[in-house]
């Protein structure tokens, strides 16, 4: 290394002995030791690291598409891929990597290794002789056995990462979207779960979504028997006073919803198609064998299909939010990361919006700001041998539910009808009194403060000021007394495909759809118009402007009308433009 030494090979008969034969094998022992050192310097690794970060290329080549032939040809676009591995968007760079994990392709990182070796031997060489080209051919060994490996591969790693939180934002978003979905709120439900050979499955739910009928109709091939389905829900939505038919968006949705809209009810009916994604999973989980302990996982299903509509939140946070089916590579992106964003976003979700202590499940309460599994199960416990809870204050009767816990959770649960009307809303018992002294000084009670408007906006809050309350809380007050409890979710709207697209094959260039959007990523969205293959808008032809955030132009579940762009009936593939 001090390339000081003009006779190597003589230097190395100095090494002989009965494990080193000769002088090739000494001087390839002192290449291997140099190349080490190449290795392990921080100035070279840096070096290299910084041409892959600006210079790397990802480079793919196709193995096999004759096994799975079908699912290969999802891959297709990436069978001979070249592209800066800098400049690979997320969901490309998470596709090439589940397509060789599949066994379909081989991936390369390149850059340009005479570039970099260059620059190696800037840094070490010094002379021209015999050690410098001994050190050379050990710089060459080092960079392509040991340096370029391993660098590459933790370029590879770290761009992965970039794509894991990037995958896993867009899936927090379009959770969130789906978790404070519209409700329609505490009606009388008829779910149907709908199938062909097996039928389709019917049950009857209360306004509080307790279960009340459950029976099986086959209105389909092969069966046939539409005038006894028809007869049969006509019946229950009698029996039942049903105000609301939710059927199941799987196999045999379309000709469901044809069916129910043949029938003449004696009262107006809304009738929602509504998505099954994540039923089955739920339909097979202890939550739901602990709930319908007498009952099969058809039955769970099609209840967890009606609960939907009635209240999404209350229903999702039963399901794993990676089985609902909003994201993209949920299961090949950093799991722990992925659970603890998406905990959050649930977390997040159920306490902007409240939970009625008295009806909520233990999943639901458990996602509870202060409350969590153990003292949620408490709760419904305590609530099923006591009955409901009358108070806000009745809740620290609940075994091991301390004071920590009932100061950080108190606010989230509401109480409905119960005495004092401050239990159905936001605004904190421990705020109570601030609020008791405005009604005071107003000369009006309580439930009469509530909602008042007139009344509300003549308060002067710096009077309530004082070192435990500041202005930021009291005009937190003051704006849930305005609308104590409010639900700020949308109310769920009746939406309708076109009739006469049943298939791809009835799609062509220019028609006008309507849509529901049932993905966002962030290379656009997917929309549900009515068939088994959702379509996509492309992040292009969402807007004619430029789209910096896919979220700012669609959310979950709108309701939109697309045009057909482009139908690739082979691959199933389907290019949609939104139209405004």
């Amino acid at each position: 290394m001090a390339q000081r030494n003009d006779a190597i090979e003589l230097e190395a008969s100095n090494y002989l002995n009965n494990t080193i034969q000769n002088e090739d094998e000494a001087l390839e022992g002192a290449r291997y030791i140099i190349a080490e050192w190449v290795n392990e310097r921080s100035d070279i690794r840096n070096q290299i690291r910084y041409q892959l970060e600006r210079f790397a290329q990802i480079i793919t080549r196709v193995i096999s598409t004759k096994k799975e032939e079908e699912k290969a040809q999802k891959f297709r676009d990436y069978f001979d891929w070249n592209e800066s591995l800098g400049r690979c968007p997320s969901h490309r760079l998470l596709a090439i990597l589940r397509a060789e994990n599949e066994g379909f392709i081989r991936i390369k990182i390149e850059i340009d290794n005479e570039r970099a070796l260059e620059k190696i031997e800037h840094r070490i060489l010094k002379s021209n002789g015999d050690c410098a080209s001994q050190i050379k051919l050990a710089i060459q060994d080092g960079y392509k056995r040991l340096l370029f490996p391993s660098l590459s591969n933790e370029i590879l790693k770290k761009t992965k990462e970039k794509a894991d939180n990037s995958a896993i934002q867009v899936f927090a978003k379009n959770l969130k979207q789906l978790l404070l979905g519209a409700p329609l709120g505490e009606k009388r439900i008829l779910a149907i779960d709908p199938g062909f050979r097996s039928g389709c499955k019917i049950v009857c739910l209360s306004a509080q979504g307790e279960l009340e009928h459950n029976e099986t109709i086959y209105p389909h091939p092969p069966q046939n028997d539409s005038r006894g389905a028809i007869k049969k829900i006509s019946f229950l939505a009698d029996a039942y006073k049903i105000e609301a038919i939710a059927i199941g968006n799987g196999s045999a949705s379309r000709e469901t919803e044809q069916l129910i809209k043949r029938i003449h009810f004696k009262k107006p009916i809304e009738v929602f198609v509504v998505s099954e994604a994540g039923a089955s999973i739920y339909s097979a989980s202890k939550i739901a064998r602990d709930e319908f302990p007498n009952y099969d996982v058809t039955v769970r299903g099609s209840v967890s299909i009606g609960r939907r509509l009635a209240d999404p939140l209350a229903e999702l946070v039963k399901i794993d939010p990676k089985s609902i089916g909003v994201g993209q590579y949920q299961h090949d992106v950093d799991q722990n990361k992925l659970k603890a964003s998406l905990d959050t976003v649930v977390e997040s979700c159920v306490n902007s919006v409240g939970v009625n202590i008295n009806t909520a499940s233990v999943p639901l309460l458990s996602y509870v700001s202060g409350i969590g599994p153990k003292l949620a199960e408490n709760i419904v416990t305590y609530r099923n041998e006591n009955g409901s809870f009358t108070s806000r204050s009745t809740i620290k009767k609940v075994p091991r539910l301390g004071g920590k816990a009932f100061e950080q959770g108190a606010a989230f649960l509401r109480i409905k009808k119960s005495k004092n009307p401050l239990d159905d809303s936001a605004v904190h018992p421990e705020s109570y009194d601030i609020v008791e002294k405005m009604a005071k000084d107003q000369g009006v009670i309580i439930s009469e403060l509530i909602g008042n408007k007139q009344i509300l906006q003549n308060i002067d809050l710096n009077v309530y000021c004082n070192e435990n309350v500041g202005l930021p809380t009291l005009k937190d007050i003051l704006q849930e007394l305005e609308k104590p409890g409010l639900d700020t979710r949308k109310k769920a709207k009746v939406f309708t495909f076109n009739q006469n697209i049943k298939s791809i094959t009835d799609l062509h260039e220019g028609q006008l759809l309507p849509g529901i959007v049932n993905n966002i990523t962030d290379f656009g969205c997917f929309v549900d118009v009515g068939i088994k293959e959702s379509g996509l808008i492309h992040v292009s032809n969402l807007s004619d402007a430029f789209v910096k955030d896919v979220n700012e132009h669609v959310s979950l579940h709108q309701q939109i009308i697309v045009k057909v762009l482009d139908v690739d009936v082979p691959r199933k593939r389907i290019q949609l433009k939104l139209h405004k």
